[in-house]
């Protein structure tokens, strides 16, 4: 039978959920506090185990990813509802709160600010001609730029206003890779592979410290209520390593992308316990060389084209993540039956597998997650 699939485009935000905002003062954290808890239970049982699966019903909130991710007290808000709304569906990982503010935060150390248009997320303000510009320009920490600095406020506010009581990430972390292709002009940062690749060496050295420096301000800050690996990826205190978004592997050759920013992450990757990838789209044609990247902790991407119109097909997944010890977080927004079918294709025993889903109401939910259960006993 075939299962309906396709792309909503009159739909704002794909994998969103419509919640009720709660303030800091109206929120129940002890509530929240033993349901994480129990959540964790689950996560620590399957970092223990070789194979297993973990669901998450995923909270994003369209308005955190857009305009509100500029106010630190709307997004709070917004989250805080997420948080709440997500106990009443069944799932063995908790939502957590992250100070999100843009994917220009690294490029911010390379001296660019943010352009906001009414209602809409940051755009970047601006690109070098090429990478020897670049190399040129002003370069200092993050955490010195207004970037940066808000950033850090804004984790610093939600510590307070909860009390340092609930699971807090890093805010979202763009690789090496897409914090440069975001900020030289695509027409020669390609050309520079080859052109000048000592220069794109240095400049994929220099973006890696930026991020491994202003991440260590806010593990610091966020200390023992820090989930990993945190942004977009499912987290827990019990995983480990860094959740860096690296999308513009599906445009690199092959060997380009294992010689210039494979290296980068790792780099990065290591000072928190290992690399974590994600890429939107379809990188399914290098899932082998992305699984063997030296200390990689997981691997995200989409398997459903009503969650990305490029999304990956399940096939050859399971044979390449099966025994690695490489989590596979797959998203896949549908109907149960296509979660069912999707999931059924990409498990087999050997892997550590966490599906996320984003079921429209708890009792499509209870029906996806026995069902998930029941095709990946291991």
């Amino acid at each position: 039978m075939q299962i309906k699939d396709s792309f909503d485009t009159s739909k704002r935000d794909s994998q969103s959920t419509q919640v009720t905002p709660i303030t800091p003062e109206s929120f129940d954290l002890e509530e929240y506090v033993a349901y994480e808890a129990e959540k964790e239970e689950c996560c620590r049982q399957f970092m223990e185990a070789e194979s297993g699966v973990l669901v998450y019903r995923r909270m994003r909130v369209a308005e955190v990813f857009a305009a509100d991710s500029k106010d630190m007290k709307k997004s709070l808000e917004w989250q805080l509802g997420a948080l709440k709304a997500s106990m009443a569906f069944k799932a063995d990982v908790a939502n957590f709160l992250e100070p999100w503010y843009g994917l220009g935060t690294i490029a911010a150390g390379f001296g660019f600010d943010y352009i906001w248009e009414p209602g809409l997320a940051p755009a970047v303000s601006g690109k070098f001609e090429s990478t020897e510009s670049l190399l040129n320009a002003d370069i200092r920490p993050v955490s010195e730029t207004p970037i940066g600095r808000h950033t850090l406020d804004m984790t610093e506010y939600f510590l307070d206003k909860t009390k340092g009581m609930l699971p807090l990430s890093f805010s979202d972390l763009q690789s090496p890779l897409n914090t440069l292709s975001n900020i030289i002009d695509p027409n020669q940062f390609f050309m520079d592979f080859y052109l000048n690749p000592e220069k794109m060496h240095k400049a994929f050295d220099i973006a890696a410290d930026l991020t491994i420096d202003f991440t260590k301000k806010q593990r610091e800050m966020i200390g023992h209520c820090l989930v990993k690996p945190g942004h977009g990826f499912t987290s827990s205190l019990y995983f480990d390593g860094i959740g860096l978004s690296d999308d513009t592997v599906t445009m690199m050759p092959p060997q380009e992308y294992k010689d210039f920013a494979v290296p980068a992450m790792v780099k990065v990757g290591n000072e928190f316990g290992g690399a974590v990838f994600h890429s939107c789209g379809n990188w399914s044609n290098k899932k082998a060389d992305i699984v063997k990247i030296p200390n990689l902790r997981m691997a995200d991407g989409a398997f459903s084209l009503a969650t990305d119109p490029g999304a990956n097909p399940t096939e050859g997944y399971a044979d390449t993540f099966a025994h690695t010890g490489v989590i596979l977080n797959v998203r896949i927004v549908g109907s149960a039956e296509l979660v069912e079918q999707k999931v059924r294709e990409l498990w087999k025993p050997g892997m550590k597998l966490i599906v996320v889903t984003y079921c429209e109401t708890p009792e499509e939910q209870a029906k996806v997650y026995d069902v998930i259960h029941r095709v990946c006993k291991a």
